[in-house]
């Protein structure tokens, strides 16, 4: 059976917070030493001394942050990243532009400027990209001075190593690792046991986690039709011929014939921050046709698992890799979807089963883009190890602009799945894991045609607040983002007594459509 599709996978992306493995990183006077040598010196740091600054804070405020670090940290990470710093420009809070502001482009080419003086560059040799709607420029840098001199500047709200990929892959790192981690990834199908399903007609598979939220019985009032879902994942499996666009499979038996599902990708796999080579919108992990099958999978007679809204729209963005948001590309290729997804009008729900450990600049602003624009947006609040999910909610779930989920077994009472994360940002949680048997999760559609699968953690759980989103907004197509949210925290268990670990707790769907 499949094991728990994490978003934080394996101790070693988590090493800081596990007092046991300080012997893996540095030993803790050494860290001590590290942190005291960045704070007092213009030394250039190795990805060990980093890493060591970086476990640290860890460790001790639960979070990180680029803006807290030593000048010479943020060099140093700056150019093991690749030799590229993201530059957040603006007021603070000033994440985006609706139209063209001159004042605006004016500090923009004041950063351009100041990086091709510190580089000593024309403005033609200064390698860049800008967005022309988030507030972002990405910037070849050097030089320590590069980084002291945009600091200096007024109206920047952020400097990050975006490039820098090198955390997760624990102390001893390599170039040849950067960026690649594969966390959550399995393409490999599994055996439903015969418990964990009942069939419906005209043929189709329900999960047993179905269930425990009255989904179901929410069918006999929405399906979720003429509302269209965004997943930004790693996209869907070209050999699920249930997923494919053009694919009568789609709209097949239940499900109504004339709705729609595109593919894209804005993920590039390069090893240079500056290239525009992009990847394709076909899933090479097996994360993205999870989530999409737990939020839309037809409901036919091919005796597979159906979706939560399997009359729903879908638009499914590859933007990541895998669900750690580690790489440059990766982050931005979740940024570049978000925006792409904010400016449709038909797209009401995104969806995203991705994350990372702290805050991601350009992310974050292409969040509140989204949000801005209307979209009701949930976010994984975290997966990894039995021993690492003490870690709080992550990124971007952690953010007020995002609607954060998690997994809870099928206890009598409120208790996490094994490798789920809880805290206070928690707004909803679904049973999607049984208690005697961590491997018995959420019955989903598999890789390739003909598979069966189990998937869990978090990120099944928002992909299934997801569907339930739409199925409410389905039954009230006039209503606000507000109204679907407010309607969804009314119809859940806690409501009116929320947990500061499980916020309102588990949905009731159909009580949410009547």
């Amino acid at each position: 059976m499949k094991k728990t599709l994490a978003i934080i996978a394996g101790a070693s992306l988590l090493f800081s917070i596990s007092c046991s493995r300080d012997e893996d990183v540095l030993s803790s006077i050494q860290k001590e030493n590290v942190v005291l040598n960045a704070q007092d010196s213009d030394a250039f740091l190795t990805i060990e001394e980093i890493n060591a600054v970086i476990s640290k804070t860890l460790s001790e405020k639960g979070t990180f942050s680029w803006d807290d670090v030593p000048t010479n940290v943020l060099w140093s990470a700056s150019v093991h990243g690749r030799e590229m710093i993201t530059v957040g420009y603006g007021s603070q809070g000033e994440s985006f532009r609706e139209g063209k502001d001159s004042r605006l482009e004016g500090i923009q080419n004041d950063v351009l400027t100041t990086v091709a003086a510190s580089e000593q560059q024309t403005r033609n040799e200064l390698k860049y990209i800008s967005d022309d709607v988030l507030n972002v420029i990405d910037v070849h840098v050097t030089t320590l001075e590069t980084i002291k001199d945009l600091k200096a500047m007024s109206n920047i709200r952020y400097l990050e190593p975006n490039g820098y990929s090198y955390f997760t892959s624990g102390p001893n790192a390599t170039v040849s690792s950067q960026g690649r981690s594969s966390s959550g990834c399995d393409m490999s199908g599994a055996t439903l046991n015969t418990n964990d399903y009942r069939t419906v007609a005209p043929g189709s598979l329900v999960s047993w986690t179905f269930d425990n939220h009255n989904i179901t019985q929410a069918w006999s009032q929405s399906t979720g039709a003429g509302v269209t879902i965004g997943v930004i994942d790693t996209g869907i499996s070209p050999n699920q011929p249930l997923l494919s666009p053009g694919n009568s499979g789609f709209g097949d038996g239940y499900s109504i014939n004339n709705r729609t599902v595109e593919k894209y990708g804005t993920y590039i796999d390069s090893p240079w921050w500056w290239s525009n080579n992009l990847d394709g919108p076909n899933d090479r992990c097996g994360h993205g046709t999870s989530m999409t099958a737990t939020a839309t999978a037809p409901r036919n007679n091919n005796n597979k698992p159906v979706g939560v809204a399997y009359d729903a729209n879908l638009v499914s963005y590859r933007g990541t890799a895998d669900v750690l948001l580690n790489d440059y590309h990766e982050r931005k290729g979740v940024s570049n979807a978000l925006r792409a997804l904010g400016d449709r009008n038909d797209v009401k729900i995104i969806s995203m089963s991705i994350g990372y450990l702290w805050t991601i600049g350009n992310v974050r602003d292409a969040v509140r883009y989204a949000h801005n624009r209307g979209k009701l947006i949930f976010a994984a609040g975290g997966t990894s190890t039995t021993i690492t999910n003490a870690y709080p909610v992550i990124f971007p779930a952690s953010m007020s602009e995002a609607i954060a989920v998690t997994g809870v077994t099928d206890a009598s009472s409120y208790k996490r799945c094994d490798t789920c994360h809880s805290g206070p940002q928690i707004e909803f949680t679904i049973i999607m894991e049984r208690d005697n048997n961590r491997d018995r999760t959420s019955a989903v559609l598999g890789f390739y045609g003909g598979d069966n699968d189990y998937v869990g953690g978090s990120s099944v759980a928002t992909a299934t607040t997801a569907g339930i989103a739409a199925l409410v907004w389905a039954k009230y197509p006039s209503w606000t983002r507000d109204q679907v949210l407010n309607r969804m925290r009314q119809s859940s268990d806690l409501y009116g007594n929320t947990s500061n670990a499980f916020g309102y707790g588990n949905i009731d769907a159909n009580q949410a459509v009547q």
